[in-house]
């Protein structure tokens, strides 16, 4: 029997993370997943758009679920990859069932597109979340024909996955184990890793980047201490940062770290045989070639970030709160 998803993309994995996205549909057939994408689909607002507008950041993520809504034709989950996106769409769903006025605020707005949302509708859930808890340990276990063995990998989830969990979906905010109980699956050997939901810096890169070096070089540190051969993660923003900035963080830092940032679904189809090139490795920063070479897996090798632009004098534009004239 198929399992059939409504898929919510999200920005970053269009461009940025696009290895997340092609070894996720790579892995589809493997584990009978099927996923839609939601047509003409917009940003969630990452995570500055609802300290501007409240009615129009959550009417924003509301279009999406209304259209999700329409969709409802054998499937009524939504799955989100990226965190952040998982994160809006489902306290959205959850303010526009326990807020009356911010759910008729939001519908009026949906109404000038001619869309309406039924909060509650339809489900919000991770990728992560339903290949675990859907598909199954077992399942993936019988796929795999290249265990990981000889592996050692750090589980990171991020903070944003977690916390706050308005629908209760993973089994601690602080030491989850979905990500690590997978990778256990694939044959892989996990380490403990304490730093797993520790935040990555999210946009600190552009704002602050001593800052954002300093909590990026806790957790490439943290792994290499426990002799972690990759750190693999869930989330576009978490990887892009660990992964695109640690050349940065080792110059700012006079560090000289070398832990590749791998999506799990990447690991996911190098245990099941896919196609490195095609799960996207060769795209990531940090090398990988090197790790996966241990366990016989020959692997496009990926490089260096290009030199850093110039910023701007004024810097970003950064969010300003509405006038209260």
């Amino acid at each position: 029997m198929t399992n059939k998803y409504i898929f919510y993309p999200g920005c970053s994995i269009q461009k940025n993370s696009r290895a997340y996205l092609d070894s996720m549909l790579e892995v589809q057939q493997p584990l009978d997943m099927q996923v839609q994408e939601i047509p003409d689909w917009n940003c969630c607002g990452a995570t500055e758009y609802a300290a501007v507008h409240r009615t129009a950041s959550y009417a924003l993520v509301g279009r999406n679920l209304a259209l999700a809504e329409q969709m409802k034709d054998g499937a009524d989950t939504v799955v989100a990859a990226c965190s952040a996106c998982y994160l809006n769409l489902a306290k959205t769903d959850k303010y526009l069932r326990n807020d009356q006025k911010l759910n008729e605020q939001v519908n009026m707005a949906l109404a000038a597109g001619g869309l309406h949302y039924n909060a509650g509708s339809v489900q919000i859930r991770h990728l992560l979340d339903v290949i675990v808890n859907d598909i199954g340990l077992e399942k993936i276990k019988k796929s795999v024909v290249k265990p990981l063995k000889g592996l050692r990998i750090a589980a990171y989830y991020g903070c944003m996955i977690v916390r706050p969990d308005p629908d209760k979906r993973w089994d601690s905010p602080e030491y989850p184990m979905a990500l690590d109980k997978l990778m256990r699956a694939l044959g892989a050997e996990v380490i403990d890793f304490p730093l797993k939901t520790h935040c990555c810096g999210g946009h600190m890169t552009q704002i602050n980047p001593d800052t954002a070096y300093e909590l990026i070089r806790r957790l490439v540190h943290s792994a290499t201490e426990y002799k972690a051969d990759m750190l693999v993660t869930l989330c576009p923003m978490c990887q892009l940062n660990l992964d695109a900035y640690q050349v940065e963080m080792n110059k700012a830092l006079h560090t000289n770290y070398n832990m590749p940032i791998l999506f799990f679904t990447q690991m996911m189809g190098i245990a099941f045989g896919k196609d490195p090139a095609a799960l996207g490795f060769g795209k990531e920063f940090v090398n990988a070639a090197p790790a996966l070479a241990k366990i016989g897996v020959s692997a496009p090798a990926g490089g260096e970030p290009p030199a850093a632009k110039a910023k701007k004098p004024e810097g970003l534009p950064m969010p300003q709160m509405p006038s209260q004239d």
